[in-house]
Protein backbone atom coordinates (compact mmCIF):
# COMPACT_ATOMS: atom_id res chain seq x y z
CA UNK A 1 0.00 0.00 0.00
CA UNK A 2 1.82 3.10 -0.93
CA UNK A 3 2.54 5.72 2.16
CA UNK A 4 2.91 9.26 1.83
CA UNK A 5 4.20 11.04 5.21
CA UNK A 6 3.23 15.24 5.40
CA UNK A 7 5.16 17.37 7.76
CA UNK A 8 4.29 21.36 7.73
CA UNK A 9 4.08 24.16 9.26
CA UNK A 10 0.49 24.75 8.33
CA UNK A 11 -1.67 23.98 11.73
CA UNK A 12 -4.71 22.21 11.76
CA UNK A 13 -6.96 25.31 11.98
CA UNK A 14 -7.66 26.15 8.52
CA UNK A 15 -8.09 23.81 5.17
CA UNK A 16 -4.83 23.67 4.12
CA UNK A 17 -3.29 19.79 5.24
CA UNK A 18 -6.87 18.05 4.01
CA UNK A 19 -7.05 20.12 0.70
CA UNK A 20 -3.14 18.56 0.32
CA UNK A 21 -4.60 15.17 1.28
CA UNK A 22 -7.79 15.42 -1.00
CA UNK A 23 -5.19 16.18 -3.97
CA UNK A 24 -3.47 13.27 -3.26
CA UNK A 25 -5.91 10.88 -3.05
CA UNK A 26 -7.66 12.55 -6.28
CA UNK A 27 -4.76 10.64 -7.78
CA UNK A 28 -3.92 7.84 -5.53
CA UNK A 29 -6.99 6.70 -4.08
CA UNK A 30 -5.22 4.04 -2.46
CA UNK A 31 -2.26 6.38 -0.88
CA UNK A 32 -1.92 5.84 3.42
CA UNK A 33 -1.16 9.75 4.37
CA UNK A 34 0.42 9.56 7.60
CA UNK A 35 0.93 13.18 9.54
CA UNK A 36 4.26 13.60 11.07
CA UNK A 37 3.21 16.92 12.25
CA UNK A 38 1.94 20.23 10.96
CA UNK A 39 2.96 22.66 14.14
CA UNK A 40 6.46 22.95 12.86
CA UNK A 41 6.91 27.17 13.70
CA UNK A 42 5.86 29.36 11.13
CA UNK A 43 8.81 28.92 8.64
CA UNK A 44 10.91 27.29 10.98
CA UNK A 45 13.33 25.86 8.50
CA UNK A 46 15.53 24.20 10.89
CA UNK A 47 12.52 22.78 13.30
CA UNK A 48 10.82 21.00 10.07
CA UNK A 49 14.17 19.66 9.40
CA UNK A 50 14.83 18.28 12.65
CA UNK A 51 10.86 16.71 12.71
CA UNK A 52 11.80 14.80 9.88
CA UNK A 53 15.36 13.36 10.81
CA UNK A 54 13.56 12.36 13.63
CA UNK A 55 10.76 10.19 12.59
CA UNK A 56 11.14 9.20 8.86
CA UNK A 57 13.89 6.09 9.17
CA UNK A 58 10.95 4.86 11.32
CA UNK A 59 8.72 4.20 8.30
CA UNK A 60 8.54 1.02 5.73
CA UNK A 61 10.95 1.37 2.67
CA UNK A 62 9.09 3.13 0.02
CA UNK A 63 7.64 5.87 1.88
CA UNK A 64 7.51 8.89 -0.09
CA UNK A 65 7.88 12.04 2.52
CA UNK A 66 7.00 15.05 1.88
CA UNK A 67 8.33 18.30 4.29
CA UNK A 68 6.18 21.76 3.33
CA UNK A 69 7.98 24.62 5.38
CA UNK A 70 8.49 27.06 2.64
CA UNK A 71 8.70 30.68 3.50
CA UNK A 72 10.09 31.14 -0.20
CA UNK A 73 7.35 29.91 -1.96
CA UNK A 74 6.59 31.30 -5.06
CA UNK A 75 10.41 32.92 -5.24
CA UNK A 76 13.15 31.28 -7.11
CA UNK A 77 14.02 28.59 -4.57
CA UNK A 78 13.60 25.00 -6.41
CA UNK A 79 11.68 22.45 -5.57
CA UNK A 80 13.15 19.18 -5.37
CA UNK A 81 12.81 15.43 -5.13
CA UNK A 82 15.89 13.15 -3.62
CA UNK A 83 15.46 9.59 -3.62
CA UNK A 84 17.71 7.34 -1.51
CA UNK A 85 17.64 3.35 -1.23
CA UNK A 86 14.43 4.02 1.87
CA UNK A 87 12.83 6.53 0.83
CA UNK A 88 11.83 9.65 -1.26
CA UNK A 89 12.10 13.15 -0.54
CA UNK A 90 10.07 15.61 -1.78
CA UNK A 91 10.03 19.91 -0.59
CA UNK A 92 11.47 23.21 -1.22
CA UNK A 93 15.14 23.17 -1.43
CA UNK A 94 15.84 25.39 1.25
CA UNK A 95 17.57 22.80 3.72
CA UNK A 96 14.55 20.90 5.38
CA UNK A 97 15.60 17.63 3.71
CA UNK A 98 19.16 17.91 4.09
CA UNK A 99 19.03 16.78 7.88
CA UNK A 100 16.75 13.47 7.01
CA UNK A 101 19.76 13.37 4.20
CA UNK A 102 22.69 13.78 6.26
CA UNK A 103 24.85 10.66 5.72
CA UNK A 104 22.62 8.80 3.58
CA UNK A 105 23.06 7.86 0.44
CA UNK A 106 21.78 9.76 -2.58
CA UNK A 107 20.61 7.87 -5.46
CA UNK A 108 18.92 10.75 -7.95
CA UNK A 109 18.26 14.35 -7.13
CA UNK A 110 15.66 16.23 -9.27
CA UNK A 111 13.81 19.33 -10.01
CA UNK A 112 10.13 19.66 -10.22
CA UNK A 113 9.70 21.37 -13.00
CA UNK A 114 7.33 18.72 -15.32
CA UNK A 115 3.63 20.16 -15.11
CA UNK A 116 2.45 17.35 -16.18
CA UNK A 117 2.80 15.88 -12.55
CA UNK A 118 1.30 19.31 -11.56
CA UNK A 119 -2.26 20.45 -10.24
CA UNK A 120 -2.90 23.68 -12.63
CA UNK A 121 -3.04 26.70 -12.28
CA UNK A 122 -0.16 26.43 -10.12
CA UNK A 123 -0.63 28.58 -7.33
CA UNK A 124 2.15 31.07 -5.91
CA UNK A 125 1.47 30.68 -2.57
CA UNK A 126 0.24 27.16 -1.94
CA UNK A 127 2.91 24.51 -3.25
CA UNK A 128 2.06 21.94 -1.10
CA UNK A 129 -1.23 21.24 -2.68
CA UNK A 130 -0.31 22.38 -6.41
CA UNK A 131 3.48 21.14 -6.62
CA UNK A 132 4.32 18.77 -3.44
CA UNK A 133 1.42 16.76 -3.25
CA UNK A 134 0.56 15.76 -6.82
CA UNK A 135 3.90 15.23 -7.47
CA UNK A 136 4.14 12.59 -4.32
CA UNK A 137 0.84 10.85 -5.59
CA UNK A 138 2.08 10.33 -8.39
CA UNK A 139 5.61 9.06 -7.39
CA UNK A 140 3.67 6.46 -5.52
CA UNK A 141 1.79 5.40 -8.42
CA UNK A 142 5.06 4.23 -10.01
CA UNK A 143 6.24 7.46 -12.06
CA UNK A 144 10.04 7.50 -12.16
CA UNK A 145 11.54 10.57 -10.29
CA UNK A 146 13.24 11.21 -13.82
CA UNK A 147 10.06 12.01 -15.19
CA UNK A 148 9.63 15.49 -12.67
CA UNK A 149 12.26 17.40 -13.93
CA UNK A 150 15.93 17.95 -14.69
CA UNK A 151 18.66 16.27 -12.43
CA UNK A 152 20.43 18.20 -9.71
CA UNK A 153 24.18 17.35 -8.47
CA UNK A 154 23.06 18.82 -5.26
CA UNK A 155 20.71 20.10 -2.96
CA UNK A 156 20.77 23.06 0.06
CA UNK A 157 22.19 21.50 3.03
CA UNK A 158 21.77 23.77 6.39
CA UNK A 159 24.46 24.87 8.03
CA UNK A 160 23.66 22.60 11.18
CA UNK A 161 25.25 23.03 14.19
CA UNK A 162 27.72 20.15 15.34
CA UNK A 163 28.85 19.12 18.68
CA UNK A 164 32.19 20.56 19.59
CA UNK A 165 35.11 18.31 21.86
CA UNK A 166 36.95 20.20 24.16
CA UNK A 167 38.66 19.37 27.00
CA UNK A 168 36.54 17.68 29.78
CA UNK A 169 33.56 17.61 27.73
CA UNK A 170 31.31 18.07 25.36
CA UNK A 171 30.09 21.31 24.16
CA UNK A 172 26.59 21.88 22.28
CA UNK A 173 23.25 23.74 21.67
CA UNK A 174 19.27 23.00 21.75
CA UNK A 175 18.40 22.68 18.45
CA UNK A 176 14.30 22.12 18.97
CA UNK A 177 11.99 22.27 21.48
CA UNK A 178 9.00 20.24 21.93
CA UNK A 179 5.54 20.93 22.58
CA UNK A 180 6.09 19.46 26.48
CA UNK A 181 8.97 22.17 26.67
CA UNK A 182 12.17 19.70 26.74
CA UNK A 183 14.76 21.25 25.01
CA UNK A 184 16.63 18.93 22.27
CA UNK A 185 20.40 19.07 21.88
CA UNK A 186 22.59 18.62 19.01
CA UNK A 187 24.27 15.78 21.35
CA UNK A 188 23.96 12.95 20.17
CA UNK A 189 23.40 9.86 22.56
CA UNK A 190 26.58 8.18 21.11
CA UNK A 191 28.38 10.31 22.43
CA UNK A 192 27.96 10.14 25.86
CA UNK A 193 28.86 6.74 26.32
CA UNK A 194 30.99 6.74 29.63
CA UNK A 195 29.98 9.72 30.79
CA UNK A 196 26.93 7.99 33.21
CA UNK A 197 28.38 10.07 36.06
CA UNK A 198 28.98 13.38 34.00
CA UNK A 199 26.79 16.65 35.12
CA UNK A 200 25.46 18.71 31.85
CA UNK A 201 25.40 22.71 32.06
CA UNK A 202 23.07 24.65 30.95
CA UNK A 203 24.10 28.22 29.90
CA UNK A 204 20.85 30.35 30.22
CA UNK A 205 20.07 33.02 32.78
CA UNK A 206 23.66 32.22 33.76
CA UNK A 207 24.55 28.31 34.59
CA UNK A 208 22.42 25.95 35.77
CA UNK A 209 23.30 21.90 36.54
CA UNK A 210 21.20 19.44 35.38
CA UNK A 211 22.05 15.58 36.63
CA UNK A 212 22.45 13.54 34.15
CA UNK A 213 19.66 10.53 33.99
CA UNK A 214 18.17 7.77 31.90
CA UNK A 215 14.28 8.99 32.83
CA UNK A 216 11.80 12.05 33.46
CA UNK A 217 11.31 11.41 37.33
CA UNK A 218 14.77 10.46 37.86
CA UNK A 219 14.84 13.99 39.49
CA UNK A 220 12.56 15.68 42.72
CA UNK A 221 8.89 16.64 40.49
CA UNK A 222 10.13 20.53 39.33
CA UNK A 223 13.94 19.76 39.56
CA UNK A 224 15.51 19.90 35.94
CA UNK A 225 17.42 16.65 34.53
CA UNK A 226 19.70 15.88 31.44
CA UNK A 227 18.56 12.70 29.83
CA UNK A 228 18.82 11.05 25.98
CA UNK A 229 15.75 11.35 24.86
CA UNK A 230 13.41 8.74 22.00
CA UNK A 231 15.13 10.67 18.76
CA UNK A 232 18.35 9.43 20.04
CA UNK A 233 19.25 13.13 21.30
CA UNK A 234 20.51 14.65 24.89
CA UNK A 235 17.63 17.05 25.78
CA UNK A 236 16.83 19.03 28.34
CA UNK A 237 13.54 18.43 30.72
CA UNK A 238 11.79 19.67 33.65
CA UNK A 239 10.35 16.57 36.06
CA UNK A 240 6.39 17.99 35.80
CA UNK A 241 7.08 21.38 33.91
CA UNK A 242 8.53 23.27 30.77
CA UNK A 243 12.17 23.08 30.69
CA UNK A 244 11.87 25.99 28.06
CA UNK A 245 9.39 28.34 30.18
CA UNK A 246 10.80 27.72 33.40
CA UNK A 247 14.77 27.96 32.45
CA UNK A 248 14.44 30.06 29.82
CA UNK A 249 15.55 28.39 27.30
CA UNK A 250 16.00 28.67 23.73
CA UNK A 251 16.72 27.61 20.42
CA UNK A 252 21.08 28.01 20.77
CA UNK A 253 21.22 28.13 24.44
CA UNK A 254 24.69 26.79 24.86
CA UNK A 255 24.78 23.35 26.77
CA UNK A 256 28.26 21.42 27.87
CA UNK A 257 28.80 18.35 29.10
CA UNK A 258 30.98 18.02 31.81
CA UNK A 259 32.37 15.49 34.28
CA UNK A 260 33.14 17.70 37.17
Amino acid sequence: MPLITLTTDFGVRDWFVGTMKGVILGIQPRATVVDITHEIPAGDVRGGAFALAASWHFFPKGTVHVVVVDPGVGSARKAIAVQTAKAVFIGPDNGVLSCALARKKVTAIHALENEAYFLLPVSRTFHGRDVFAPVAAHLSRGVPIRRLGPALKEFVRLDWPGPQKQRGGIVGQVVYIDRFGNAITNLEGGLLRGWERAACKVYARGRLVCPLKTFYQGVAPKTPVALVGSGGFLEIALNGGSAAKTLGLRIGTRVVLRAD
